[in-house]
């Protein structure tokens, strides 16, 4: 490990990093006989250092072999206001067994400990060895969360929301303070340049849905489409009715796609109403909490892009 050392990502380094995350993540699920989550074009994989980059210059640490040149790791890694956001983490799997990753994420806990600030992450159930190194680092499970996914049908979701004195309606670059406002009063966090990053859109990959009634916004979701990333989230219902609408709405505007979304394991009505609709699972991820700690109330649905949360 004396041959590695730790610095920040460059702009030339782009393309070893998106490499790096497609072949390991490919790696890992085609290993355990499932099929691969990046089938795009590397370049496309790109995205995950453009949106960080904007959303965090010089957010991102890599780890670099002296001998060869190569970057053998890299991560992510989201300073908000009141906690820090473990990002995508990636080791090759030239590299895999050397620790690598243990110092990627020592680096960031350490940024995080000098801030006083929790790190807030999500990771995968099924992955042993991310469970292990996170929980070994005082990382503690939360929340568990079903990955699932609804197959859209090319002219849209036959199934349209239901509600009784509210609306679902599209999300507007005015609606941003009040969105963040929500999700700090109920999931306890903070992150409002993101909401209003994604409302910007500037890239047009990106889309939101609010519902409100006459009181005002009372939930919210964003989703993605890119050959890279094709997912529900982040988002904040109160009840299992307004998630189910908001699931509903930004659906629909995935024709022809089967994205990807996360609904807490507890809320047993809405995992029955989603199964009855066509949706199934895919995988299962904790959301896990290093430091300080204060239960969501309402119902959390979150992402990996962009993972600040």
């Amino acid at each position: 490990m004396a041959d590695i050392q730790l610095r920040q990502m460059e702009r030339n380094d782009w393309p070893e990093v998106a490499d790096l995350i497609q072949v390991s993540t490919n790696f890992w699920y085609q290993r355990g006989g499932k099929p691969a989550i990046f089938n795009c074009a590397p370049s496309d994989v790109q995205l995950f250092c453009k949106v960080y980059e904007d959303l965090d210059p010089r957010c991102c640490v890599v780890a670099q072999s002296g001998k060869t040149g190569r970057i053998a790791g890299s991560c992510f890694y989201h300073p908000r206001p009141a906690h820090v956001s473990l990002g995508i983490m990636n080791v090759h799997p030239n590299y895999f067994g050397q620790h690598v990753a243990a110092r990627l994420l020592r680096h960031i806990t350490d940024f995080a400990d000098a801030q006083r600030k929790p790190v807030r992450l999500v990771s995968s159930a099924m992955n042993l060895d991310s469970f292990s190194l996170y929980t070994r680092a005082g990382f503690v499970p939360r929340q568990a969360f079903q990955d699932m996914y609804w197959p859209v049908p090319a002219d849209g979701m036959k199934q349209k929301p239901s509600l009784k004195n509210a609306r679902v309606r599209l999300a507007s670059k005015n609606d941003a303070e009040v969105i963040a406002a929500l999700e700090l009063a109920n999931a306890h966090i903070s992150r409002q340049k993101d909401f209003e990053y994604f409302l910007t859109n500037a890239d047009g990959i990106w889309h939101g849905s609010v519902i409100e009634d006459d009181s005002g916004i009372r939930g919210f979701l964003f989703s993605i489409q890119h050959p890279a990333s094709n997912m529900l989230g982040p988002g904040w219902a109160r009840d299992e009715d307004d998630a189910m609408a908001l699931i509903q709405s930004e659906l629909d505007h995935h024709r022809g796609r089967s994205p990807v979304f996360l609904v807490p394991v507890d809320r047993s009505d809405l995992v029955a109403r989603l199964y009855a609709s066509g949706a199934r699972n895919c995988e299962i991820h904790f959301a896990q909490v290093r430091g300080a700690y204060q239960p969501p109330t309402g119902i959390c649905m979150p992402t990996f892009m962009p993972e600040t949360a």
